[in-house]
């Protein structure tokens, strides 16, 4: 069956996998799920900004109110952390295709075009944002999966404690070794975010010399607001800002 209900030939692929076969679908995709990763980025940023809040009256911090919250998010309709498992499971979904696609891209390009550059002027200036991608995914994806061990899961963090996000931090980001990582990780997000930010309306067909301009303000300023953002966290956790 094809994505409308019709019955598909004998051979045929279904029109969502014939779609993402070609690179057009595979930038669309790119696009989709960067979007989808953008908004998470930036409200998980958001979020953790009430480490800077004080506790309430009986004791319990902003931070660990909040993760209480995301907790009990569509209850009593779901049952409790069921959302939070349907928002990861969209997530890894998001990722894993992203990364699928940028690899698959990446094969296409150098496919399409087997010889380097003559000149390594118009080499770095074409490529510079494509490689700067590459290499910083890789690292990126690595400080995710060491992020969900240390604050989600708690494997890394050697004085865990389930639903005390603020505990979590402290404990974290006094460590001068992790701090340092999260902040060099954090900006490499940040680079990783304005190139993401502008290509993705050229992904989706949004390219148009009118608006272009504002393509790379809104990139810039974007990945400005969730650079300063996260970098706060370990920064002003290890210089002792907060306690």
């Amino acid at each position: 069956m094809t994505a409308t209900g019709t019955p598909t030939k004998k051979g045929q692929r279904p029109f969502l996998v014939e779609f993402y076969s070609s690179a057009v679908g595979k930038k669309w995709v790119m696009a989709v799920t960067g979007i989808i990763i953008l908004g998470y980025v930036f409200v998980h940023m958001f979020g953790n900004l009430k480490i800077y809040l004080g506790a309430d009256d009986l004791g319990v911090y902003a931070i660990d109110h909040y993760g209480e919250w995301l907790r009990e998010l569509g209850e009593p309709l779901l049952p409790k952390t069921a959302f939070l498992w349907i928002f990861r499971a969209v997530m890894t979904v998001s990722i894993v295709l992203h990364i699928h696609a940028a690899y698959a891209l990446t094969i296409i390009n150098r496919k399409a075009r087997p010889q380097k550059y003559q000149a390594p002027r118009e080499y770095l200036v074409a490529n510079y944002a494509s490689r700067t991608m590459r290499w910083s995914g890789v690292i990126i994806l690595a400080f995710v999966l060491f992020h969900l061990a240390d604050l989600t899961i708690g494997s890394a963090n050697p004085d865990f404690i389930t639903g005390e996000i603020r505990h979590n931090m402290l404990a974290s980001f006094t460590q001068p070794a992790v701090a340092i990582f999260y902040i060099v990780a954090n900006i490499l997000v940040g680079v990783h975010i304005f190139h993401g930010a502008w290509s993705l309306f050229q992904s989706m067909g949004w390219n148009n010399p009118r608006f272009n301009p504002w393509r790379k303000w809104f990139a810039a300023v974007f990945a400005g607001v969730v650079i300063i953002g996260n970098v706060s966290f370990p920064l002003s956790i290890w210089a002792g800002w907060v306690g």
